[in-house]
């Protein structure tokens, strides 16, 4: 019997899962609330409907004759998929209300505080006592939404005074009278990519999160991200026990779980959230660093249809890959483009994997209308040669106003002589 797939999401990010859903012999019916969505224009069946109309989802998935349901790289999507699989009455790997303790940041400390991992010191901050609340804290500080996504709310901020005036606008992205605040971890950020197979997670990889500073009360931009880490043997045996733990409190047994964490020589590692999902924007670097090996395509439709190919394909895996990839995201200031120059292309240019570029000439830059300027894709050998590849690339790219400005935060590959002078780089 043939499958049929409903695909909930249809940004350009679904597309591949699409496509290789298709060459698997799966139907797609694609289904978000964006009528123009790319992955729609491929998909067999397509549907526009907003996802936060669980019911009337699950009335697509009973007239199409749905038997799965997929989704990927947004808490807020999973969430939806969740509930949406529940209610139509379709299998999906957690159940809403496991999910959830992975997307309210409160329900996900008391799961840490439970399971004793480690997590920067963190603080529920009330509306009618700020001070008071914060009072355990040391500055730098970090704020968020209790159970926001994405960057929404997220400041850094170095007073009591700063949480109060920034108070209001992050309580509204979770509709609620308190925030959380956790101390700065200034240590080397890394995102583990797990899948869990027959309740045992097997680590696909630990990536170097490099971020930049560049704007007052922000946090650090994510600049690069480097499959795999040069901090993978420090941090492996321990990313693993975590995700292990979390994913048997959860009941994950089939599925995704990712986790972004810190680690310092002084500190260690200390965990900033799992996800129950798939990082997006990253994971094509999974499939570059494998040489087509693995997908996370692939990955996502075993867990629906086919678990003993699952566990087959991620059999062994070793997370160390087999080359080193990396991901180049450039971020823009507000203002109207004169000129792009020197944009990488894959066709004239070795080590170049794929570049996406959001913004023409003549297109004014604004907050939150495009997530980059640019991301591009790199893929070489060596880290030495990546971190050239890098260099040049960055140095390269240039995104100019009128008057000649450059439009472009800042970007810097991170350091890691602090790590190494304690022998622990790769």
């Amino acid at each position: 019997m043939q499958h049929k797939l409903l695909v909930l999401g249809s940004t350009s990010e679904f597309s591949p899962l699409v496509r290789r859903a298709q060459e698997r012999g799966i139907l797609v019916v694609a289904c978000d609330g964006y009528p123009d969505g790319p992955a729609k224009r491929i998909a067999d069946v397509c549907h526009d409907v907003d996802i936060r109309d669980h019911g009337a989802v699950a009335r697509v998935c009973a007239a199409e004759g749905v038997d799965g349901i997929v989704t990927a790289f947004s808490d807020n999507l999973a969430e939806h998929a969740a509930a949406i699989a529940e209610e139509a009455g379709l299998p999906f790997y957690l159940p809403s209300e496991r999910l959830a303790v992975l997307r309210d940041k409160t329900r996900m400390k008391a799961m840490f505080d439970g399971l004793g991992i480690p997590y920067p010191r963190t603080a529920v901050v009330r509306r009618g006592s700020v001070r008071e609340d914060l009072a355990p804290l040391r500055f730098p500080v970090v704020t968020k939404p209790l159970d926001g996504w994405g960057s929404h709310g997220v400041y850094l901020l170095d007073a009591p005074r700063q949480v109060e005036e920034r108070f209001d606008e992050v309580a509204s992205y979770s509709g609620g009278d308190a925030i959380l605040v956790e101390e700065y971890n200034d240590g080397f950020e890394l995102n583990a990519m797990a899948w869990v197979v027959d309740r045992v997670p097997v680590v696909l990889e630990i990536a170097d999160r490099e971020k930049t500073a560049d704007e007052s009360h922000a946090i650090p931009h994510v600049s690069r991200i480097v499959y795999p880490s040069c901090l993978l043997d420090r941090v492996l045996e321990e990313a693993r026990d975590i995700v292990g733990r979390v994913a048997r409190y959860v009941g994950l047994v089939n599925g995704p779980l990712c986790m972004q964490f810190f680690w310092s020589p002084e500190r260690g590692v200390q965990v900033c959230e799992c996800a129950g999902r798939v990082f997006g924007t990253e994971h094509e670097m999974l499939e570059y660093a494998t040489c087509g090996r693995l997908t996370v395509e692939d990955l996502l439709i075993d867990t629906v249809y086919e678990p003993n190919l699952l566990k087959e394909r991620l059999r062994g895996h070793d997370p160390h890959l087999d080359r080193v990839s990396c991901g180049l995201f450039f971020h823009g200031r507000e203002g109207r483009i004169a000129s792009i120059r020197n944009v990488p292309d894959p066709a004239d240019t070795p080590g170049v994997a794929d570049t996406l570029v959001y913004y023409s000439a003549g297109d004014e830059i604004r907050r939150g209308a495009q997530p980059y300027v640019m991301r591009t894709y790199l893929v070489s050998d060596t880290r030495e040669e990546l971190d050239a590849l890098s260099d040049a690339v960055t140095g390269a790219f240039d995104v100019r106003d009128g008057e000649s400005r450059s439009l472009l935060l800042h970007n810097e590959r991170m350091s890691y002589n602090r790590a190494s002078r304690c022998g622990e780089t790769r």
